[in-house]
C-alpha cells in the first residue's frame, strides 16, 4: 500500500498538489443499496408516495451532491464534472433499491469522491422521503466499482461486487 497522500511529511493534513499531473479522462463508477420492508419499497415503484418520484427527486439529489463534493470533502479538488449519471435497480427479494452513480471529468485528479457522494446521497434522499413509513431502512454496499484515467490508469473493484 503507498503512503497517505493527504499528509504532509509532519503528518498534518493537506491538499495534494496536483498541479503537474496531466489533464486527462477520468471515470469512475460507485454504487449502494438501501434496505427497506416490502412496503416501502412498492409504494416507491408504484408511485404512491404522497412526497412524490421518490427515485426521481432521489436522482436529483445525488446529482447535486456530486457537484459539490469538494464543499463537503474538506481536501477534495473542485472539479469540472462534464457528466454524471445516476440508476436504481428495483430489488424486490432482498427488498433494496439499489444506486449506481457513474461521474465524468477532464482533469487532473479522479472522481471517484464525487461517484461516492452521488451514490451515499441518492440513497440518504430515498431514507429522507419514506422514513416516516419505515425508519428502519439501512444503507449498504456503499463502494467503488471502477474508475479509469490518470497515472494510475484503470481499476477495477477485484470482487465485483
Amino acid at each position: 500500500m503507498s503512503k497517505l497522500s493527504h499528509f504532509n511529511k509532519k503528518g498534518e493534513a493537506h491538499m495534494v498538489d496536483v498541479g503537474d499531473k496531466a489533464i486527462t479522462q477520468r471515470r469512475a463508477i460507485a454504487q449502494g443499496q438501501i434496505r427497506m420492508q416490502a412496503e416501502t419499497l412498492r409504494m416507491i415503484t408504484e408511485g404512491g408516495h404522497k412526497k412524490g418520484d421518490v427515485l426521481g427527486i432521489a436522482r436529483t439529489a445525488g446529482i447535486m451532491a456530486a457537484k459539490q463534493t469538494a464543499n463537503l470533502i474538506p481536501l477534495c479538488h473542485p472539479l469540472p464534472l462534464s457528466a454524471i449519471e445516476i440508476d436504481f435497480e428495483i430489488d424486490a427479494d432482498t427488498p433494496a433499491v439499489r444506486c449506481r452513480a457513474q461521474v465524468q471529468t477532464t482533469a487532473q485528479t479522479g472522481v471517484e469522491m464525487e461517484a461516492l457522494t452521488a451514490v451515499q446521497v441518492s440513497l440518504l434522499t430515498i431514507y429522507d422521503m419514506c422514513k416516516a413509513v419505515d425508519r428502519a431502512m439501512s444503507m449498504h454496499d456503499i463502494c467503488l466499482l471502477q474508475k479509469s484515467g490518470g497515472k494510475s490508469g484503470d481499476w477495477f473493484r477485484p470482487d465485483n461486487s
